[in-house]
């Protein structure tokens, strides 16, 4: 079967009916029944008596006599799909595919308060490591890949008043515990979409990390591969990032 086929719906109307709806999310102002015929070259009378069916779906509305949009019936089906995506379940299988090709350990986490929480991982024995945070364990956000990228997002101020809350305690020799060379870690985190752990929080593991994000475009958890710190390829980062980015295109992220 050829991609065409794949990808091309098989009934006539249907096909006419996601061009319709694809041109109407196009436009944010109400469109014209001409416009419509123009734009999607169908038949005036083909598209109005699409169009009507689709009104009284309340897939579309018709604000004026002649002129559509996009219909509230979308946002309600929209909001049940954002509801039952969970991204644990978006992420399981992306990171099991990435960690067959790093043989490290992947962790999902998400921020919770000042700490980053793991919700997620995968890994195995090959890996040479101890993991030893598991699911549901706690690190500092200023002293991990994935925290670096919540901190990242942050205005100054709010960067500032995390160090006076935490006091950039240190875990390691390598540990952030000051402000200023914090603020410049940050922004080279924004600067290469990307950010990393160099055994700031146990000597011995470096990690990389990318961000996922959900439908609206805020940050909502973290990918990161961690590994021995002689073990860490470079040549990981595309892959992590690829895999995060992945990740967020099923949660409905358009960026």
């Amino acid at each position: 079967m050829s991609s065409k086929d794949q990808t091309t719906p098989t009934i006539q109307v249907l096909e006419r009916t996601f061009a319709l709806l694809d041109m109407l999310a196009s436009q944010q102002d109400p469109v014209s029944l001409k416009e419509i015929s123009e734009r999607t070259g169908l038949h005036p009378s083909t598209a109005h008596r699409i169009l009507n069916d689709l009104a009284i779906g309340r897939f579309v509305d018709r604000p004026q006599a002649g002129s559509y949009r996009l219909g509230m019936r979308l946002l309600e089906l929209g909001n049940l799909v954002k509801a039952r995506l969970d991204v644990r379940d978006a992420a399981l299988g992306p990171m099991r595919e990435l960690h067959k090709l790093t043989h490290q350990p992947v962790n999902l986490s998400m921020r919770q308060g000042d700490e980053i929480v793991y919700i997620e991982r995968t890994y195995s024995e090959r890996s040479g490591m101890q993991v030893v945070r598991a699911i549901g364990g706690r690190a500092p956000l200023h002293l991990t890949s994935v925290g670096k990228l919540f901190l990242a997002h942050e205005d100054p101020a709010r960067v500032r008043a995390y160090a006076t809350r935490t006091g950039l305690t240190g875990h390691t020799r390598n540990s952030i515990t000051d402000l200023a060379r914090l603020e410049r870690e940050l922004a080279s985190v924004r600067a290469l979409g990307c950010a990393r752990d160099d055994e700031e929080l146990e000597l011995g593991v470096r990690c990389m990390a990318a961000g996922v994000f959900d439908d609206q475009g805020k940050l909502l958890a973290g990918l990161s591969v961690s590994a021995p710190a002689d073990r860490l390829e470079e040549g990981w980062l595309d892959k992590v990032k690829g895999t995060a980015a992945q990740i967020s295109a099923a949660l409905g992220y358009r960026g």
